[in-house]
């Protein structure tokens, strides 16, 4: 991930936890998150001149390379607890 990718995912990730700090992903519907989202999505669509669909396209794809990442660092780190990871099957 790029410093600019980062700083992108950090500024959504920033407001979603001012606006959304004390809601439960698992209890609120998609539509109303990304509602709450939207002022920042279509702030970033006007600095990056691109649509406001682009923009959470863009973060949706951040957001699962961060965790990607982060869970990669954290089988590293605990790679000799955990014991070798299996491997996902693909089908």
């Amino acid at each position: 991930m790029t410093k600019e990718d980062r700083e992108f995912l950090n500024q959504i990730m920033d407001y979603a936890n001012e606006v959304m700090g004390d809601v439960d992903p698992e209890k609120v519907r998609i539509s109303e998150q990304l509602e709450k989202l939207r002022p920042i999505l279509q702030k970033l669509a006007m600095v990056y001149k691109m649509p406001v669909e682009d923009v959470f396209i863009k973060y949706m794809d951040l957001a699962t390379e961060a965790a990607l990442e982060q869970n990669k660092k954290f089988e590293d780190d605990y790679k000799e607890i955990l014991g070798e990871t299996p491997k996902p099957k693909f089908y």
